[in-house]
């Protein structure tokens, strides 16, 4: 915990230096080119002009040829990758980058290039011993700055899985380079992942108050607020992410959120652009089915879940979700077969007990209410609605003894607030009182 303190306070009280930008993974700057030996060959000192001038067919075409006479220069072997990479050609340049590494197993170079390049191509696993291993070696003409690259790699790769290492690398890169936006940036990352959310808070504020503008900015503020719950800020920060990436799927379901949080109806549209964008994601046709139905559109709402249902027959929270609507749509029978299918399914999730409970006892099946309402109270302790469901159920099973137990129950937790229910379990208290 204090790691991450010590690492936003760094950031604080860094002087306010130039900052240099961070280059694309597998790339160099126009400094970082490859090295410079006292001697060099003819050919492949065109290859490297025609590299910093951007040219590169003749920096190709030089290298191949230099290349077919000197197949094992791991330098050349490099520079080829290089060319490959700035052409977007990532499986040549990997290949490329990879025979320069067994030409020469301590070229920093390679290993750095290799390494960001299978960062970028989403090979965590495989890029994080490349980058581990160039942070070990001498970077040469290359200079801090690139192995600094590694480091902020690493720390990129490990900030959700091992948040306190990535901490630990992004402090060796800044060791290295000075201080730069996007570090802010990884830092309140990292601190967000590791649950340190007055730290993530503090790093993403700073960056605010340099840029109000900064999308990631204000989009990982308000992740931070949001698990907070302080709803009101974090949708105002979320809007403004939303100005830069209005069609962002995670932006605009965390807007759905805190909407629902604080139920605006505004959540109803935004969810279904979100569904229209992403039909197939059923996380998100769920959450709009749950804002129909307690907006009251029931209809609507179990098209939803039914649509997820077509798709998934086993998603117990659809089941449950559309047995609670066709509760409501007073289908009974309906309601009855979803929630013993959901209760099948995931015997853990009380809604579907409940549920269960109550369209048994709609149905005429004492038995499986009072079974129900039995695995029901493994999970949650018991309310009037649940008491009644008690006292009828034995009551249709002329259990009167349990039945007039549960009815006292019911009148006792009941204080007034179900009229109806009430009346019916005093008629019914005193019919089984003079039975005794």
């Amino acid at each position: 915990m204090l790691r991450f303190a010590i690492l936003i306070l760094l950031f604080a009280s860094l002087a306010a230096a130039a900052q240099q930008s961070e280059l694309p993974p597998g790339t160099q700057s126009s400094t970082d080119t490859p090295s410079s030996p006292a001697k060099i060959a003819p050919e492949m000192s065109a290859a490297e002009s025609a590299i910093a001038a951007s040219d590169w067919k003749t920096a190709e075409a030089s290298l191949n040829l230099w290349i077919a006479s000197h197949p094992s220069d791991a330098r050349a072997l490099f520079d080829l990758g290089y060319v490959a990479d700035a052409q977007n050609r990532a499986e040549d340049a990997e290949k490329l980058y990879r025979r320069a590494i067994d030409a020469d197993t301590k070229s920093f170079e390679a290993h750095v290039s290799l390494g960001l390049l299978l960062a970028r191509r989403g090979n965590p696993d495989d890029a994080r011993p490349e980058l581990a291993l160039a942070t070990e070696l001498d970077p040469g003409d290359a200079g801090p700055a690139a192995k600094a690259r590694a480091w902020r790699a690493l720390a990129r790769i490990d900030k959700t899985a091992n948040p306190e290492e990535a901490s630990n690398e992004l402090l060796e890169a800044l060791k290295l380079s000075p201080e730069t936006t996007a570090d802010t940036l990884l830092a309140a990352s990292i601190a967000d992942q590791a649950g340190q959310f007055p730290a993530a808070e503090t790093a993403y504020r700073r960056v605010l108050a340099d840029n109000p503008e900064s999308g990631p900015a204000h989009a990982g503020l308000a992740h931070v607020l949001i698990a907070g719950k302080q709803y009101p800020d974090a949708e105002t920060h979320l809007r403004a992410a939303l100005k830069f990436s209005p069609d962002d799927p995670g932006l605009n379901a965390e807007l759905a959120t805190v909407l629902v949080a604080q139920d605006k109806a505004e959540a109803i549209p935004v969810l279904q652009k979100l569904h229209d964008a992403h039909p197939q994601n059923a996380d998100i046709t769920r959450m709009l089915a749950s804002v129909l139905a307690d907006a009251g559109d029931y209809s609507g709402s179990d098209h939803y879940y039914t649509e997820v249902l077509s798709a998934s027959p086993k998603d117990s929270v659809a089941l449950v979700g559309h047995g609670q609507n066709l509760i409501r749509l007073l289908r009974f029978a309906d309601a009855f077969a979803a929630f013993d299918k959901a209760t099948q399914i995931d015997p853990a999730n009380p809604d579907g007990w409940s549920g269960l409970a109550f369209a048994a006892s709609r149905t005429s099946h004492p038995d499986v209410a009072l079974h129900a309402l039995t695995m029901r109270s493994k999970y949650l302790p018991e309310v009037p609605s649940t008491y009644f469901l008690w006292a009828i159920s034995y009551d249709s099973l002329h259990k009167n003894t349990e039945a007039a137990t549960y009815y006292q129950h019911f009148l006792d937790a009941s204080a007034g607030k179900f009229p109806d229910q009430e009346w019916q379990a005093r008629q019914r208290l005193k019919l089984l009182n003079e039975k005794h």
